[in-house]
């Protein structure tokens, strides 16, 4: 099973959960969607343990996730937040 997920900071409130579950059984898709309810962004480090295939990431850890990428795309990169990545 593939497992993915939100990282953000107090996301309980978040409706991609219940929406990515009913999605994956509707379209029998083996995996779950999680929420990784982060206090910290160093808290990431140990999800990298058993990394997750894809996730979705909120405030406030939108920028400070970009040093943990293996690869940042141009697209992204070319939005003023990310220029000095």
């Amino acid at each position: 099973m593939k497992t993915y997920g939100l990282i953000g900071k107090n996301i309980s409130y978040s409706f991609s959960r219940a929406y990515f579950s009913k999605k994956f059984e509707a379209e029998g898709v083996d995996a779950q969607y999680v929420n990784f309810d982060l206090q910290t962004i160093e808290e990431f480090s140990e999800i990298l343990s058993s990394p997750p295939s894809g996730c979705n990431v909120t405030i406030p850890y939108k920028e400070q996730i970009i040093p943990y990428l293996d690869r940042l795309d141009p697209v992204a990169s070319d939005i003023e937040c990310c220029k000095h990545y």
